[in-house]
C-alpha cells in the first residue's frame, strides 16, 4: 500500500560555486532520509542544482560528474587579445560578458535526465531577470538546460542568455531564494529553504584573494537579506501568506570556496550534507508525519514584523 506523504517543497538558494556543491550535498542528504519532494524551485547556483535534480538525474553520478569537473566546463572567458580589441577598438559596442554560456549549457544539457521542464518528475521553477522587461521571471516550461544557466548568469562575467527573444541574466539580482515561486502554487505543506548565499566575509582576505574582484562583485550583486534568515543554522518559520505550511531554513556553515575555484568543492558537499543530516533527524518524523505541527519553541520565529520586507506567496 502506497504511503501517503505530506507535500514537500524544496528552495535552493543562489550561492556560486560553492552553493552547487552545497546544494548537491543536502539534496543527498534528503534522498538519504528518505524526504520526498513534491515542488522545487531555485536561483542561480540553486537553479542548477535544482533542474538536475528535477529531471530525475542520479544524485550520486551528478556528484561524481562535480568531483571531476574542471572550471573550463562553466567558465570560458574571451581570451585577452579579444577582450582588448573588444573594448578599445570597438569601444565596448557589444560587449555584454566576459565569458559565453554555451560550454555551461552543454555540461547540465549532458547531465540531465530529461531536456524539458514539463517532463520532470515533479514542479521545478528557475528564476531568472529578463533584460527586456527589467524584472524577475520564473520559469516553469520550456527546455531546462538554457534557463538553468540564464538564471546563474552573473552579469560582466556572463553573456545574457536569449530565449524566445528576449535576454535573461542572474536571478540573485532581485530574490536569493524564490520560495513564492511554489509554496501555495503547489499545495506544500512545508518548505524547506536551504540558504548557503555568502551575506559576511572577510573583507581584507577578500581583496588579497586572487579572484578579488570577481568576490567584490558577487557580494555586491548578493547584498539582499531575505526575511527568514537569522545567523542560525536552523530555524522554523509559518509560510507569509497564512497558508499554514511550515518553513523550515538551513544555513549551514560551510568552508569558503570563491567563485570560480572547484577545488574543495567535494569537503562543501560533505559538511552540507552532514549538516542537513544532523539538523534534519531529529524532526524526521514529524516532516514525513505533520509537518504543519513542526516549530518547536525554542526555534519559533515569528515573521509577522519582517513581513514587511518579504512578499506573500503568489497563487
Amino acid at each position: 500500500m502506497k504511503q501517503n506523504y505530506p507535500r514537500v517543497g524544496v528552495v535552493l538558494s543562489s550561492g556560486g560555486v560553492r552553493g552547487v556543491y552545497a546544494h548537491t550535498g543536502f539534496l543527498l542528504a534528503l534522498a538519504h532520509l528518505g524526504i520526498p519532494i513534491a515542488a522545487s524551485a531555485g536561483c542561480s547556483a540553486g537553479a542548477v542544482v535544482g533542474g538536475i535534480a528535477a529531471s530525475g538525474a542520479d544524485l550520486s553520478a551528478w556528484s561524481d560528474a562535480l568531483a571531476r569537473v574542471d572550471r573550463r566546463r562553466f567558465w570560458t572567458p574571451d581570451p585577452w587579445p579579444v577582450l582588448l580589441w573588444r573594448l578599445v577598438a570597438r569601444k565596448g559596442r557589444g560587449y555584454t560578458g566576459l565569458s559565453g554560456t554555451e560550454t555551461a549549457m552543454e555540461f547540465c544539457r549532458r547531465q540531465l535526465a530529461v531536456q524539458t521542464f514539463e517532463e520532470c518528475r515533479y514542479p521545478f521553477h528557475a528564476l531568472a531577470v529578463s533584460l527586456r522587461q527589467g524584472r524577475k521571471v520564473m520559469f516553469s516550461q520550456g527546455e531546462l538546460a538554457p534557463r538553468m544557466v540564464a538564471s546563474a548568469a552573473m552579469p560582466i562575467l556572463y553573456r545574457p542568455v536569449a530565449i524566445d527573444g528576449d535576454w535573461y541574466c542572474d536571478g540573485a539580482l532581485v530574490d536569493l531564494a524564490p520560495m513564492d515561486a511554489i509554496c501555495c502554487r503547489h499545495g506544500l505543506d512545508v518548505l524547506l529553504i536551504h540558504h548557503v548565499a555568502t551575506r559576511q566575509a572577510d573583507v581584507g582576505r577578500l581583496l588579497r584573494d586572487r579572484w578579488s574582484m570577481l568576490g567584490i562583485l558577487e557580494r555586491l550583486l548578493l547584498r539582499h537579506r531575505p526575511w527568514y534568515l537569522s545567523e542560525e543554522r536552523l530555524t522554523f518559520h509559518r509560510c507569509p501568506c497564512r497558508c499554514g505550511a511550515a518553513v523550515v531554513v538551513i544555513e549551514p556553515q560551510l568552508p569558503e570556496l570563491p567563485w570560480p575555484v572547484t577545488a574543495g568543492g567535494s569537503a562543501v558537499q560533505a559538511a552540507a550534507e552532514a549538516q542537513t543530516t544532523e539538523l534534519l533527524r531529529p524532526y524526521l518524523e514529524s516532516l514525513l508525519s505533520a509537518p504543519r505541527n513542526l516549530l518547536p519553541g525554542t526555534h519559533t520565529a515569528s515573521i509577522g514584523a519582517s513581513n514587511a520586507e518579504g512578499k506573500a506567496c503568489e497563487h
